[in-house]
């Protein structure tokens, strides 16, 4: 019983991290490229190290040339320098903003880049990628009005355009953002019943655009779009959702066979009203009926005694009024 219990509550909590993955984007790592193809801050952070081992060598340098030897204390000075070339020195790319804090106050937005801060006074307290940034979302078992639990996994597009309210505003922006999208998500969710979230699912784009957009302009941030990437419906109602399909098929199949049904009608019926008038007409119908019947069956037609008189009563009459 113990262990039943021991490994009942480890795949609870499996379960638990799996689903941690699923709302928060954890497990779309997978779909992300090879991060060699990935732009990299390599270059940037190496020429801040070479510029502080070039001060902190030039120092060492001098010393030695002033005081003829290379002491304890012009090792320490130059590593001094070489720390401060190291923490004054910065260098942003180009879509990067560097927010710059001057004894905890905002100062100003640098790059991209290199720029300079006071070593001690300045320092750079977060830096900002402004290219667009692509967050996972998803709810999973997030009920719908009609109390019928839905997954459902979505993406975010959006992208900071102020880094100064990015980091004043909000503590960490990224995260916000993708509880604002699952928040939004699950409360479109809840408001609609399942057939309404998966056939109105660009509208539900639209919606959850707006509502998150609606929350995090005030951090500095706009949402490009947002899209739905898969609706999953248990699969206990997958069954009874096909047949009803099924049924509002054939309901429809039968409203269409009913309309042109009333359309021949009325078109026969107005057939009918000109051949009443017009006996001739009538007739000469007849035989291109039989001449098409012929035609399609390839075969003989046997005319009865009486229809064949009807024809020849009609073209007597017609000679006796010529």
């Amino acid at each position: 019983m113990k262990r039943s219990n021991d490994e009942r509550a480890i795949r609870d909590e499996r379960d638990s991290y799996r689903r941690s993955e699923m709302e928060f984007g954890v497990a779309a790592d997978a779909y992300r490229s090879d991060p060699s193809r990935k732009a990299t801050r390599n270059g940037a952070v190496m020429i801040t190290v070479s510029l502080s081992i070039m001060a902190f060598l030039a120092v060492l340098a001098l010393w030695y040339v002033i005081s003829g030897v290379l002491s304890f204390a012009g090792i320490v000075v130059a590593l001094i320098v070489g720390l401060a070339v190291l923490s004054s020195v910065h260098v942003c790319l180009e879509w990067e903003r560097a927010v710059i804090m001057r004894f905890g106050r905002f100062s100003r937005l640098a790059g991209p880049g290199i720029f300079l801060s006071i070593p001690l006074a300045e320092f750079c307290t977060l830096r900002v990628d402004q290219r667009t940034i692509a967050t996972p979302f998803g709810a999973e078992e997030a009920l719908t009005s009609d109390l019928v639990p839905l997954d459902v996994d979505a993406v975010l597009f959006w992208m900071i355009w102020d880094p100064e309210k990015a980091c004043t505003e909000v503590q960490d922006c990224h995260f916000a953002v993708a509880l604002t999208a699952q928040t939004a998500l699950r409360d479109a969710i809840g408001r609609a019943s399942v057939s309404n979230v998966v056939m109105r699912r660009h509208q539900l784009d639209q919606e959850l655009q707006e509502a998150v957009e609606a929350k995090v302009t005030d951090w500095g941030i706009t949402v490009l779009s947002v899209e739905i990437r898969d609706i999953i419906i248990p699969k206990e109602l997958q069954g009874v959702m096909s047949l009803e399909a099924q049924a509002e098929c054939r309901k429809n199949a039968r409203i269409t066979l009913m309309e042109a049904e009333r359309d021949v009608s009325a078109i026969l019926q107005e057939v009918a009203e000109t051949y009443t008038h017009d006996e001739i007409a009538l007739s000469l119908r007849k035989m291109h009926l039989v001449y098409e019947g012929m035609q399609e069956s390839e075969g003989t037609v046997v005319v009865p005694s009486a229809y064949s008189e009807g024809f020849t009563a009609e073209s007597d009459r017609e000679s006796s009024k010529s």
